[in-house]
């Protein structure tokens, strides 16, 4: 036959300390995070949208992702350039990198790499330090790849 008890705990004398059962919670140390695969530090970026459409040059310290149109030059100071799908450029470009996947017209100058997707075109001169040019994506122009020359230059 069962029994029912009720447990009842005395409260704990002035000074002492309350028993239980149960250990207090301690929040686990964050686990380490392998040195590769830290974060880099954060960049601030900025988005021009498929409506807009600037004539006139572009100039920053900050990474730009463009998918509307720009008639004119695009100066970041080392800094990355995402040509989006939708974009429409005719520019003279320099910049740390340069990913396209729209359209640009003009010269290309990057510190680091440019990168054509398979749905990009560039119709000018690349200068870089490395270069990606996908299966089935648009290029007419020269390109120059030097990288000890354009990783030392500040573009």
């Amino acid at each position: 036959m069962w029994s029912k008890q009720t447990l009842t705990e005395a409260p704990p004398a002035p000074g002492q300390k309350h028993a239980s059962n149960v250990a207090p919670f301690t929040p686990a140390a964050p686990a380490p995070v392998p040195a590769r695969l830290s974060p880099s530090p954060l960049r601030s970026s900025a988005h021009l949208g498929s409506s807009l459409h600037i004539k006139g040059q572009i100039t920053g310290s900050e990474d730009l992702q463009i998918d509307g149109s720009v008639d004119g030059a695009i100066l970041l100071e080392g800094c990355a350039l995402t040509v989006g799908p939708t974009a429409q450029l005719n520019s003279e470009i320099h910049a740390g990198e340069v990913v396209v996947s729209g359209k640009a017209v003009g010269n290309v100058h990057a510190r680091g790499r440019v990168e054509i997707t398979k749905d990009g075109s560039i119709t000018g001169d690349i200068a870089c330090a490395r270069i990606s040019i996908e299966d089935g994506a648009h290029f007419k122009g020269r390109i120059e790849i030097d990288p000890a020359r354009y990783k030392a230059s500040s573009i």
